[in-house]
Formats: structure tokens, C-alpha cells, sequence
């Protein structure tokens, strides 16, 4: 099965050098691992005292982080290595004030694990969610480097819980630690003989927990959403822009709408001025000129701020459920909103509880949008208890980062001799 492993790494790698030639992410993918080794020679200090964390995108940064900023705070001589799968997470987060050293993950052969196993020589890994790289827990294995995986979720498809995973169960015990986010993922380690886990939920719900603190007005928000209803769509796609222009052409609530498209590229932008032309759409950055009082859309082409857009909104949608899967729930839902999002979203715990609480609501086509969205518009009581139920769904969830914490301190002391037990 080693052999079958790496294999298939080189295959998906001569997969994304072919890709490369016509795809533009692909092409970040590998130029952003030219040279690797070099830049990390150079960088890092034989001396530094590193933690490790490894993601794959934005979304893992995202239930990384509060972790990564509490050790800051905690262990303040050790230094923070902070890795990328992909250039969608990397690109945007590669001046992450937070991390001392931030770089693309090698490929997972064996070579490249032992190679930036020596150089980093980390006291301590954690990777987030679905980061499974077997060449880099081996290696890690194999030099007793503790090794903690986070805010996992695994579901009974998986192939470790197949009768021909064995192989792939044998690398998961080499894991130090994991911390999970719901009891059936403990359920499902253990019936493989894997007990050195505990459920701690996800570590997102700290990070947005916090949103709610901060004091942050965007005046042009306010200023467009006035005295009307207000619905944010976040993370969107094409099928998602089609489903939003179909209800506001089609509710009778003349209710104004935010997009912040998952994609915010010129192209992109362009094309959605010209699919909500008549609703005379405004882009955020040109707001204070082209600002008009009967305008039904604001395009949020800049990033950096969706997470406080969302407390304005009476509810929200997200978008990706029409794709490979849902992107964010958890920072509506920290402002006591109901989300609505669409079809694909078995894979997030946090989807499943709203759905089950009554604040999520899932989606399979236009029609089905067009009903929920006048039905919370509507039934005022429906969004009073609905988004009660975000709220109080959120805040019974923090404290994983906690617990975190508290295993990693059994692992790393710090360089002056002052230890962290």
C-alpha cells in the first residue's frame, strides 16, 4: 500500500503540472513550491523553538487560527510555521501577521517529508480537519515529533472505516492526539481501536465568537441598507447569483440584498453588474460615487470584510451549496441569524445542527428559495426564534480552543526554561 500511496501522490502531481499549462490556480500551485526547500533553508533559524500548523485552505485557516493566537499569547519564544495546500488559503493569508514563517506545503513523498521534516524540526505539528499526508505523519512518527490533529470530522464513507483500509488506519494510529468535532466521529475511531481521541468541537466557534465583540461600523452599509430589509448572500457562486436574482425579481418584499462573491475577480464582478443591471447594482468601492438610494444590490468586490457585514443582515444565505459544498454558516449564525444555503452540506457538523434547530435552511432549487426567503421576511416571530436559536447555537459551542490548548501544553516548554505544563 506505501507503494500505491505514493504513486498516486506522483500521479496527482503530474496531474497539476498539466493542469498548470491552462489553469491559473494550478499554476500558483506549483510555482508557489518552486525553490521550497532553499526559501525554508533561509528562513528558518536552526535555533527557533517552531509549531507547526498545517492547513488546507482558507476555511482550515479559519478553525486553525484561534489556536495559532492563543500560543502567541501563551508561548511567545517559540515561532510559528504555518503551511498551505492550496493557493485559494496561501494567497490570501501568506501576510498572516500571527505566523513568523508562512509557506506551500511540498508534495507528500517520502523524500520531501524527511527533507522538510530536518530543516523545520518542529517541537510540535497540528494539522486541521482532513489534512491526512502520509508520508508527513510517518515522518513525524518516526522522529516522536507529537503530532495533534484538530476539528476533524470523519463520516462512516471514509475509506479508513472500509474492511480494505487497513493500511490506512495503521498511518491514523501513528497520530498523536485528535480532537474531533462530534461524538460519532469518536464512535467511529474507536471501533477501529483508535482511543487516544476526544470530542471538542470546532474551533471556528471561538474565532466568531469574538466577531460579536468587536466594534466595527462600515458606514456604507448602513447607509445602503436604510430602513429595508437586508439579506447577505456571502461566498457565492454562478447557480447561487442566479437564485438571488430569481427571488428579486419574483418576491413581492422589495428587500436589499449584499453579494460577496467567492470568486472576486474583474471578469466575475463584471458579469454580476451586468446580471443585476436592473436592480442598478453598486460596487462597494465605489460607493460613495455611484451611490443611489434605489439601488437593490451592493457587489462586495473587496475582501477583508464579510464577517462584519453579516450583522447587518435580518438573515443570510451562503453560498457553495450547489457546488462541492457550503462555505461559512458559523459567522451569520454568530450574529443570531437563520442561514439559507443549498443541497450539498452532509459534510459540516455545524450545517446538520442549524438544520436540526430550525435555523438552517436548505435549499434545492429557486422555487424553494424564493418560498424561505418570504417566509422569514414575513413571519417576524419565525425570525425572532429562529435567529435566537443561531445565537444560543453558537455561544453553547465555544470552548475548543481550550481544550486544545491544554493537550498542547503537556507537549512544549518553553526555550528559557519556564515551563508550560
Amino acid at each position: 500500500m506505501n507503494f500505491i500511496y505514493n504513486i498516486s501522490i506522483q500521479l496527482y502531481y503530474l496531474a497539476i503540472k498539466i493542469a498548470s499549462l491552462f489553469d491559473t490556480k494550478a499554476k500558483q500551485w506549483l510555482d508557489g513550491r518552486n525553490g521550497i526547500f532553499d526559501k525554508l533553508e533561509k528562513a528558518i533559524n536552526n535555533e527557533d523553538s517552531i509549531i507547526w500548523f498545517h492547513v488546507a485552505s482558507l476555511g482550515e485557516f479559519e478553525q486553525g487560527k484561534p489556536v495559532i493566537e492563543r500560543l502567541k499569547q501563551e508561548f511567545p519564544s517559540h515561532k510559528i510555521l504555518l503551511t498551505f495546500f492550496s493557493p485559494s488559503g496561501y494567497e490570501i493569508r501568506k501576510s498572516y501577521e500571527k505566523a513568523d514563517y508562512i509557506f506551500y506545503l511540498p508534495i507528500d513523498s517520502v523524500k520531501n517529508a524527511r527533507l522538510f521534516i530536518s530543516i523545520v524540526n518542529p517541537k510540535l505539528v497540528v494539522f486541521v480537519k482532513y489534512e491526512f499526508w502520509f508520508n508527513y505523519i510517518n515522518e513525524l512518527y518516526k522522529n516522536k515529533i507529537p503530532l495533534l490533529m484538530i476539528s476533524v470530522i470523519f463520516r462512516p464513507s471514509q475509506h479508513f472505516f472500509k474492511f480494505w483500509g487497513g493500511w490506512s488506519r495503521k498511518q491514523l494510529r501513528k497520530v498523536t492526539w485528535f480532537y474531533v468535532q462530534n461524538k460519532e466521529s469518536v464512535k467511529l475511531l474507536n471501533d477501529i481501536n483508535i482511543y487516544h481521541t476526544d470530542k471538542s468541537g470546532d474551533t471556528r466557534f471561538d474565532r466568531v465568537f469574538e466577531l460579536v465583540k468587536e466594534d466595527t461600523s462600515i458606514p456604507e452599509i448602513k447607509q445602503f441598507k436604510n430602513n429595508s430589509s437586508l439579506i447577505v448572500a456571502g461566498s457565492t457562486w454562478a447557480p447561487d447569483e442566479d437564485i438571488l436574482k430569481y427571488i428579486l425579481s419574483q418576491s413581492a418584499n422589495q428587500f436589499k440584498l449584499i453579494i460577496a462573491p467567492h470568486v472576486v475577480s474583474e471578469t466575475h464582478i463584471k458579469e454580476l453588474q451586468t446580471k443585476f443591471k436592473e436592480f442598478s447594482p453598486i460596487l462597494f468601492t465605489q460607493f460613495k460615487e455611484s451611490y443611489n438610494e434605489h439601488s437593490r444590490v451592493l457587489i462586495l468586490n473587496t475582501t477583508g470584510i464579510l464577517s462584519h457585514v453579516y450583522k447587518y443582515a435580518e438573515f443570510s444565505y451562503i453560498g457553495g451549496g450547489f457546488g462541492v459544498s457550503i462555505h461559512n454558516l458559523l459567522e451569520p449564525a454568530t450574529y443570531g441569524q437563520p442561514v439559507v444555503f443549498g443541497p450539498k452540506y452532509e459534510k459540516f457538523q455545524e450545517a446538520l445542527d442549524l438544520v436540526q434547530i430550525g435555523s438552517g435552511f436548505p435549499i434545492n432549487n429557486k422555487e424553494d428559495a424564493l418560498l424561505i426567503f418570504d417566509k422569514l421576511l414575513t413571519n417576524k416571530d419565525l425570525l425572532i426564534t429562529t435567529s435566537q436559536n443561531s445565537k444560543d447555537y453558537v455561544n453553547s459551542q465555544v470552548g475548543a480552543t481550550n481544550m486544545v490548548l491544554g493537550k498542547i501544553k503537556e507537549f512544549i516548554i518553553e526555550p528559557s526554561g519556564q515551563g508550560k505544563l
